[in-house]
């Protein structure tokens, strides 16, 4: 990997900082170089949240991605994804929950949504609380989601397992069996995915 350019969205209470954390721990224990923006927008729940996060071989200078050039949008809300997507890359992935969190009166007709996200050619667009809530909790929704990413972040699986264990450790094993089973379901539909292109 030489660079990942990634821009995180959701809203508050849905795990964003947990998955900039993930990637962060697999990707400095890789020997990579970090560089997170500070998370913007209104952090409590139900606020809209994004974050930045650069990842390269050679150091980063700037924390901000300019429009069109991340690589990736990971989102856990649907709406949140398109508010981004003139940072995404003509090439780059958009990975986004199909679930809605409501929280404006006015929020969209959902086949709407659906529409402008297919418009992307590279997307997986996946229920990631339904999927989540059949492993045990639909709040491991977050890493559902940051699993169907991993087959695009360059990054080896274990490092991933080990940042579960550094961040969820101290609460017990079985939410890092949780969150790991998450992790390895989304991944397996964006790889049922691709094998499908």
């Amino acid at each position: 990997m030489k660079k990942k350019d990634i821009i995180l969205a959701g809203v508050g209470g849905q795990g964003i900082l947990s998955i900039a954390a993930t990637i962060g721990y697999a990707a400095v224990q890789s020997g990579l170089y970090l560089k997170q923006a500070e998370v913007h927008g209104m952090s409590q729940r139900g606020g809209d949240v994004q974050s930045h996060l650069r990842l390269s071989e050679n150091e980063v200078a700037s924390d901000l991605i300019p429009k069109g050039k991340a690589d990736m949008i990971l989102s856990v809300e649907p709406m949140e994804s398109l508010r981004y997507l003139p940072y995404l890359h003509k090439e780059g992935w958009l990975i986004t929950n199909s679930k809605p969190f409501i929280n404006i009166p006015n929020y969209p007709e959902e086949n709407l949504i659906f529409d402008e996200i297919k418009k992307i050619e590279n997307h997986v667009l996946l229920d990631a609380e339904t999927i989540a809530k059949d492993l045990g909790t639909s709040k491991a929704a977050n890493m559902v989601i940051l699993g169907a990413a991993f087959p695009f972040l360059d990054l080896e699986f274990e490092k991933f397992e080990e940042a579960l264990k550094f961040i969820f450790g101290k609460k017990g094993q079985d939410l890092v069996n949780l969150n790991t089973k998450a992790l390895k379901a989304g991944r397996q539909i964006t790889e049922n995915k691709l094998d499908k292109r």
